[in-house]
């Protein structure tokens, strides 16, 4: 029997590989679009429309965490008052990791199924901090998918697919630094 999994997925690029490499392990893949820290509901939606292709491409479940910036901000703040202030690859993002991986980690609950992240894909994530923050939250598989060539196979099947590739994480903040 294939074992399910859900895979919080950042953007369309970053998640190819990651796909294509569960796949391969014979898992039955849904994918969470959970992005609140995208700076525009206009980016959020052009990802979201990438990510989509992706699921059609490979006949998966894509269940979409609404867009709520604001509710993002809100727990931000309550989490690190001064979060505004903090350079790219700081405590910001541990937090906000933190955010859509809490996120993710409730829908797989509620299916009684493992997750990972499509986040460590990226040489630009701490896949150690990310291993942190899933296994606090339970029910997390690590899987480091920057290796075996991960991000470089992701490049590969963006322009295969014509993936849209953006150029920040997407908080705004990310933008600035």
């Amino acid at each position: 029997m294939t074992e399910e999994i859900l895979l919080h997925t950042c953007c369309a690029p970053c998640a190819s590989s990651c796909v294509e490499r569960l796949l391969t392990e014979k898992r039955k893949v849904s994918l969470y679009f959970s992005n609140s820290n995208i700076c525009s509901e206009e980016e959020f939606e052009k990802r979201l429309h990438e990510v989509r292709k992706l699921a059609e491409l490979h006949d998966l479940e894509l269940i979409v965490d609404p867009y709520d910036h604001d509710r993002w901000l809100q727990w931000l703040k309550n989490q690190l008052p001064d979060f505004a202030e903090y350079p790219e690859k700081g405590a910001r993002c541990r937090f906000c990791f933190t955010y859509s991986l809490r996120q993710t980690a409730e829908e797989a609950a509620k299916r009684k199924i493992p997750f990972c992240t499509s986040l460590t894909v990226s040489p630009h994530k701490n896949s150690k901090l990310l291993f942190e923050i899933g296994t606090e939250l339970g029910n997390f598989e690590c899987y480091d998918f920057k290796k075996k060539d991960g991000f470089k196979r992701s490049m590969t099947l963006a322009r295969q697919y014509g993936f849209y590739c953006q150029n920040f994480c997407g908080c705004e903040f990310s933008i600035r630094s």
